[in-house]
């Protein structure tokens, strides 16, 4: 048996010239979704391995909007300033030039890795783009770290530009691979998706108010209810609105013949009222990338949630099924005591290990099998390079981990716990 161990950026950007949904388009963004239409048959979205779901993502990645132009989109980065320079970068490029093979460089930083840094740019991004410092997002009352629209967003100036920004990563994330290290409350990937807002979605963001709507609901109403067809809410400099719900609303009490009418028009308002120009600023710059059309007609929201921001566990033995050696064998010492330790770990910091060999703490829908580099398909790979006391190093454009053939297992365990800790570049959270 072997021994076993226990910033906020400042946020101002050029104007740039958005684009403005006409009324018409506003309104097919927020039409009721058609319930024939085509959704999964199952319950789990961390279920990845469904053939159902495979067949659609194959056909999903062999669509037309989904080919990549020939060339490459080159974004130039200050790390320091990631958010506005990435807003700034990303907004200049025309969509089909973003859909080209993208090459992310951190300025002073070009040999880096080979320089290839996109997978690891996108996690580092979201920390600061969906950071509620901002105000364009802040998290839900129900679910850890769960994030939804922020109301109040509109406070900026540049919201609407900004929301844009933040849909066109969405779209790069879902046409180029990569993931978001962010979660979303169910609603927001059913805006995305234009599917209909039902009650059980309001409980992710107002927990309270889902179960007054519930109760009105469930329950039969014979006295005052001490409500009408208004609502109350904070605007964006923290002042209090009354928003009425239909016309003379707050002249008109919820009876029970009314009650249904009354909580259909809550929810409308929290999606539709709330957040409209942000969302549909939003979708725009998703669309831009992605087809909202194509997009809805393959997957539901679960399976778009495991799309942008997927963080598994990690299976140890699909890793080592798929994982290739250089110098050394599969059986040599070495590496029956990399894996040891690795089982012995918790799921973090097995994450933190795969973000500093691949740049990614994260792994594709089909795990192992189909894990990517700078250029393709890589399968992670264990070589034999460094002095026996030296540091593991990696090379994240091959999914590489360069592994010193050490003397003993305390070594290793030492030197990869080490470099393990230290990858505070693109932090996990």
């Amino acid at each position: 048996m072997y021994p076993t161990s226990n910033q906020a950026t400042t946020a101002a950007a050029a104007t740039l010239a958005y684009p403005m949904t006409s009324a018409n388009e506003r309104a097919d963004n927020r039409a009721e979704y058609n319930a024939n239409a085509s959704a999964a048959a199952w319950d789990d979205a961390r279920l990845s391995n469904v053939p159902q779901y495979t067949a659609k993502l194959e056909y999903f990645r062999s669509q037309p909007p989904l080919l990549s132009p020939p060339g490459t989109c080159h974004i130039n980065i200050r790390r320091s300033h990631i958010f506005v320079d990435s807003y700034m970068e990303i907004m200049r490029q025309n969509p089909i030039d973003l859909k080209k093979r993208l090459v992310i460089r951190f300025n002073g930083e070009d040999d880096l890795n080979d320089g290839d840094l996109s997978r690891g740019f996108f996690l580092l991004l979201s920390h600061h783009m969906f950071n509620p410092f901002y105000r364009l997002f802040d998290y839900s009352t129900v679910g850890r770290y769960k994030l939804q629209i922020n109301p109040t967003s509109g406070a900026d100036p540049e919201y609407l530009r900004y929301f844009r920004f933040i849909g066109r990563c969405l779209g790069l994330v879902v046409f180029h691979q990569h993931f978001l290290d962010v979660s979303f409350v169910v609603s927001f990937y059913k805006i995305i998706l234009n599917k209909k807002i039902t009650l059980s979605d309001l409980e992710s963001i107002d927990a309270r108010l889902f179960r007054d709507m519930n109760w009105i609901l469930k329950n039969k109403i014979t006295g005052d209810l001490d409500k009408t067809f208004s609502t109350t809410h904070l605007g964006p400099r923290g002042e209090s609105v009354t928003f009425e719900l239909k016309e003379s609303g707050r002249d008109i009490p919820v009876t029970e013949e009314n009650k249904e009418e009354y909580v259909e028009a809550i929810i409308h308002y929290h999606y539709w009222r709330c957040i409209r120009q942000q969302s549909d600023a939003l979708v725009y710059g998703f669309s831009e990338l992605i087809p909202q059309k194509l997009m809805s007609s393959i997957f539901d929201e679960r399976e778009l949630e495991l799309l942008i921001s997927r963080f598994p566990d990690i299976d140890v033995d699909d890793w080592m099924e798929f994982t290739d050696y250089w110098g050394y064998g599969k059986d040599d010492e070495v590496i029956q005591w990399f894996w040891y330790l690795i089982r012995s770990w918790p799921s973090e910091q097995r994450s933190r290990l795969l973000k500093f060999a691949t740049g990614t703490p994260r792994i594709p829908i089909n795990e192992f099998r189909d894990l990517r580099g700078s250029d393709g398909p890589r399968r992670f790979k264990i070589a034999k390079l460094g002095h026996p006391m030296a540091l593991p190093k990696s090379q994240v454009s091959t999914n590489t981990i360069e592994l010193p053939p050490y003397e003993d297992y305390a070594m290793l365990e030492q030197q990869l716990s080490l470099v393990v800790q230290a990858t505070a570049g693109f932090d996990l959270e």
